[in-house]
């Protein structure tokens, strides 16, 4: 009879032991999967609207500014070309630079607006000139790659105080913005602009390179671009 019993009380036991087991595994695979659901479940969109950063396909935006270097001058084109990176459709933000009427950089940059309204940047394609013939490819960056990480190009309500990071790949970019005010009011080239947003841009890999950016509602885009130690300026010249 007490074999029986000890028997039982085994059986018993294991049978407990098994049901916390089970019970504790389900609970943790439920908790991943949701959390693999939630990351994976972004909708993305190339319909870019964002109220201080919006990208009509066929939208361009110019900008000129003297430097050290000389009369530098800047031209953005939205053509509506897309491209896949790190499985996600984005919209191709072509940017060109001239220094002296020389094209220096050609770069494709990747947008994406989530569903509810920040714009993430997945990466660019840069094309770096001299004497008209591209030397090289500095820059370029793919978010999925080498452990790249997309990161926030547009805020959708920026708020005084934060922080965000505008794209990751250690070591080579690391760029970062802070939202320093969003009653920004300026005048560029005779015409008035009220509750811009300024930012900080900046990158722990270059300690020199610190920027004040102004976004205004009324462009849908950057208007005025301030290198903060030697107080050169860009400055939106049209929009078209």
């Amino acid at each position: 009879m007490k074999k029986i019993i000890l028997s039982l009380i085994v059986v018993l036991g294991v049978g407990v032991v098994l049901f916390f087991m089970f019970f504790y595994a389900t609970d943790v695979t439920t908790e991943t999967v949701v959390e693999e659901i939630e990351n994976s479940s972004i909708d993305f969109s190339t319909n870019i609207t964002n109220p201080y950063f919006s990208l009509p396909v066929g939208r361009s935006f110019t900008y000129e500014g003297k430097t050290e270097e000389g009369v530098e001058r800047v031209e953005i084109t939205i053509t509506g070309e897309t491209r896949v990176v790190n499985g996600v459709e984005t919209l191709v933000y072509r940017d060109k630079v001239w220094l002296d009427g020389e094209l220096v950089e050609d770069t494709r940059d990747y947008l994406a607006q989530d569903k509810e309204g920040n714009v993430w940047y997945f990466g660019e394609d840069v094309d770096n000139y001299e004497d008209g013939k591209i030397v090289d490819h500095d820059g370029s960056w793919h978010a999925g790659v080498d452990g790249a990480e997309a990161g926030i190009w547009m805020k959708a309500n920026p708020v005084v105080g934060e922080t965000y990071k505008q794209e990751y790949l250690k070591g080579k970019a690391e760029d970062m913005a802070d939202v320093v005010s969003v009653t920004e009011k300026l005048t560029i080239r005779g015409i008035k602009y009220e509750n811009c947003l300024k930012t900080y841009d900046y990158t722990p890999l270059d300690p020199e390179s610190k920027e004040y950016k102004y976004y205004c509602k009324e462009v849908g885009n950057l208007v005025l671009e301030e290198n903060i130690l030697t107080k050169e300026k860009i400055e939106l010249l049209s929009v078209k």
